[in-house]
Formats: C-alpha cells, structure tokens, sequence
C-alpha cells in the first residue's frame, strides 16, 4: 500500500463529503486507504457517509478522543509506505498527493511534507511554511514580528525546506514515524503538529514545502468562539514550551511565558467583546447577506435557482463559458462567494480561477449541496 489518508471528523459532515469526494479524485493511479475517526459527533456524520464511502474505513468513537489519539488509533490499523494526516475542511488538488509522493519518492531524507495551502478567499496561507517557535522566535511572533515563524523568505513557487508541517495536510514517511513515534497524546488539539514536525528534524529527517495546491476552510473543523478553544489553543502552547525548553533558565523562558498568558488573556477579551456586540444586535460582515455568483453547467445552475429561491439567497448566475465574467468585479463591500460547480471544474482549476476580494463555494450536483466558507445550503 503506498499511502494511508487519515481525517478525523468532528461534526463537519458536509465539508468532509467533499474533502472525500476531492481525495478520490486526488488517489486516482495511486495504491491508496482511507480511515475517518470520528470524534463522537453529533450531526450524524457516520450514517451520512459511510453509506455513500464503503471503500472508506470509519472508526466511530463513543467519545471525542482528540486529534493526536485519534489519528493514533487509524495510523495503527493501516499500512500504507506513507500516512497523510489531512483535515476534514479541506479540498486537495488532483494532482497534489501525486506530487507529494514523486517528492517523497526522490528524497529518502524527507520525513514529512505540507503543500500550499489556500485560503477561501484565494489567498495562500502563511501557515504553509512555518518555523519552530524556539523561545526567541516565538517571543518575536507574540510581539507581531512574525515574517520568521512563518519562513517569509522562501518562494512560493517552489519546493523549500521548512521546520513546521501544518496538521490540516501533513504526509509523513512511515519509516520516519516508526523511528520517532507517533503523535503526542498530551496534546488534545493544536500543537501536535509542531511538536512532530520537531521530533523529525530531532530525528535527523527534513521537513519540505511542496508548492502543490489545497484549500482549507480554515475553522470549520473547530469551535473558535469559546473559553475551551482558548484553553485548549495556549495550553498547547505551553506543553510544546514544557516538553522541549523546560530545561531552559527561567529567567530566559519567563518573557516568553509571560507573552503566552498575555496573548490568551487578549484573546478571551476579544471573544467577549465578539459576543457583546452580537448580543447588543451589531451585524459582523460575515453575518451579513452574501452574494452568491454561480457558475456551471445549466443542470448545476437551474437547480442553484432552485435551491437560492428556496433559501432567499442573492445571486447571479453564469454558465461553464463565462467564467471569466463570473470572477470579475468587485464585490462592493458585500461577500462575493463564487461558487462553482464541482463536475465542470477541477478543485485546481477553482482555487486557480478565484480572484481577490472573493470566496470560494462549491456546488455538488449528486448532493445538491452548496459548501461556502460559512454555511451549508440545501
């Protein structure tokens, strides 16, 4: 077997049918298994999909196990020459897991690989590259000097050694994982990934960027507007900090301990703020109405009129011809999601075509589903 895909879901069922449905087309000429740990959700993710994935392997947990002890569990049963740990709100490109693959392929002393990763708006994700937070970098990050951590020197366009794999997509050698472990179950969720990326290189193995294309609807998989996802987020934080520079003089590690609680202490501020002017009626942007540009073939866009009708959506229609007139133009301070249709684009094609100042949303004929960055509408 030469690659094992491993997602652990919680409660985003709809994101991972098209993260599934994406690597499907992804593992296309490539020997390949599919595991899904479900971390006890409750929006029925389980039933939904298993009968529509019966190649894939589901693992259903009777409590949330979080992320390092659930992709434990699936890395155990499975047997592929390489393990991708990606996450559940992503889109892969067709091509991406065979460019991985050839890389990994070609440099033995490659542990570990991330991609490009995009964001809904079409932007790249600074998150693709990143450095281990050492006291001195991590320090300089909390006081927003942070083009080190995230490795601003390196090209975009071009394959470069990094020092942190984001955990949303990181393919791992399983001969590298068999040398150094798997991941640290102290970690619930966050920081799993820095942690294994830095037992990698501690294990004499190289970690790369590789300039092939995902998107992540970054959050989707989490709940970011609550006191245990700050809890969970610094605490983190400070078991990386713990583990790998507790041996440290305090005296050197306290600023940078300091500078944690305070970024923590910030962060709740800022979510009871949020939720003050939620509760006292103001209208974020992201709340307000969007306007949806659809564009496809005249099946996907008479059953987009269909379903935008229903749902009192805003949205203009194109079809697959006239593309380049659907992503022109700017949205006018409204949210402009182009969303399109996913059997007359490939996923590359989508991330490729999104301009600026626009979100990407997807349309799936057999599901009659539309997935924006924000809601599910069907």
């Amino acid at each position: 077997m030469k690659l094992t895909v491993v997602i652990v879901n919680y409660n985003v069922c709809y994101y991972l049918e098209q993260c599934l449905l994406s690597v499907q087309k992804a593992l296309e000429g490539i020997e390949g298994e599919i595991y899904v740990v479900d971390n006890h959700s409750k929006d029925g993710s389980v039933a939904y999909l298993s009968a529509r994935f019966p190649d894939v392997h589901f693992i259903d947990s009777n409590h949330n196990l979080g992320f390092a002890r659930a992709n434990n569990i699936a890395i155990r049963q499975s047997c592929g020459e390489y393990v991708l740990l990606l996450n559940p709100d992503t889109i892969v490109g067709e091509h991406t897991l065979s460019d991985v693959l050839q890389f990994m392929d070609a440099h033995p002393q490659a542990g570990g690989a991330g991609v490009m990763m995009h964001n809904t708006d079409g932007s790249r994700a600074n998150e693709s590259r990143r450095a281990i937070p050492t006291p001195m970098v991590s320090f300089r990050k909390m006081l927003g000097f942070s083009s080190r951590y995230y490795m601003s020197h390196l090209p975009w366009d071009r394959p470069g050694r990094i020092e942190v794999i984001s955990g949303a997509f990181c393919m791992l050698r399983r001969r590298a994982l068999d040398q150094i472990g798997l991941l640290d179950e102290d970690f619930f969720m966050y920081g799993e990934d820095i942690d294994l990326s830095y037992r990698l290189l501690k294990g004499g193995f190289e970690n790369w960027y590789i300039p092939s294309p995902i998107l992540h609807y970054k959050g989707e998989s989490t709940e970011k507007s609550s006191f245990r996802y700050i809890h969970v987020f610094y605490e983190a934080m400070l078991i990386f900090f713990r583990k790998h520079y507790g041996n440290l003089n305090f005296l050197f590690t306290l600023p940078v301990r300091i500078a944690i609680y305070f970024r923590a202490f910030i962060a709740l501020i800022q979510m009871q703020t949020r939720l003050l002017r939620k509760s006292l009626g103001f209208v974020s942007r992201q709340s307000k109405q969007p306007e949806y540009v659809f564009v496809g073939s005249e099946a996907m866009l008479d059953a987009c009129r269909q379903l935008a009708r229903h749902k009192g959506l805003a949205a203009t229609y194109y079809n697959n011809k006239e593309l380049a007139s659907a992503v022109a133009g700017q949205p006018d301070g409204r949210l402009r999601i182009v969303v399109f249709d996913a059997a007359s684009f490939s996923y590359e094609e989508m991330m490729r075509q999104l301009p600026d100042h626009h979100f990407i949303g997807t349309y799936h004929i057999h599901t009659n589903t539309i997935i924006t960055p924000w809601e599910i509408v069907r």
